[in-house]
């Protein structure tokens, strides 16, 4: 989570909309179209991106399918920077790579290009929440497959509790976030 004192993460945080129980009983799905709407909102969230990694040395920036390539290829465009779309499973036309990951109830599988980066590439990695940590450790394993370095994972928002930061961190991939909604 940001800690700068000059970033507002509680005007963000207030623009994300909880729905109780979708998709299913008991899940407190945080919906991140009311903060895309705001377009202060949009425009606050991307700078506080663009301001952390506009001198970081990212070479291309990764956005996970489908509501990381919003921020993801709006951080690549102010970056002056490559996108790579992390798609599912079936969706990306030319040859890719593929990396399979557990969900609570199955797998599932996402994919890259296989010429999406080139060895040593300095890749950011962005989604817009971190749940259990799956997809996004699914990600970094495959741009890691295809020689990369995964300078950070990214995030809007933190569900700690479900243990991806932590998973993540453990793994060793720094993580950042705008918010978390932790106890929530």
């Amino acid at each position: 989570m940001t800690t700068d004192p000059l970033f507002d993460t509680a005007f963000l945080r207030q623009r994300i909309r909880t729905v109780a129980d979708w998709p299913s009983p008991g899940i407190q799905f945080r919906d991140i179209t009311p903060l895309l709407q705001d377009p202060r909102a949009f425009r606050l969230l991307v700078e506080a991106f663009v301001l952390r990694y506009m001198n970081a040395g990212i070479d291309l920036v990764a956005g996970i399918d489908a509501r990381g390539f919003i921020l993801g290829s709006v951080v690549a465009h102010q970056l002056n920077r490559g996108f790579i779309p992390v798609r599912k499973k079936g969706k990306l036309p030319f040859a890719t790579v593929a990396e399979e990951y557990e969900l609570e109830y199955g797998n599932a599988t996402v994919e890259i290009h296989t010429d999406a980066v080139a060895a040593g590439q300095r890749v950011l990695l962005i989604d817009d929440l971190i749940a259990t940590g799956g997809t996004m450790m699914a990600a970094a394993r495959l741009l890691q497959r295809l020689e990369a370095t995964v300078v950070e994972a990214a995030a809007i928002v933190d569900l700690p509790e479900l243990g991806g930061s932590k998973l993540l961190k453990d793994a060793g991939l720094p993580v950042f976030t705008v918010c978390d909604f932790a106890g929530h």
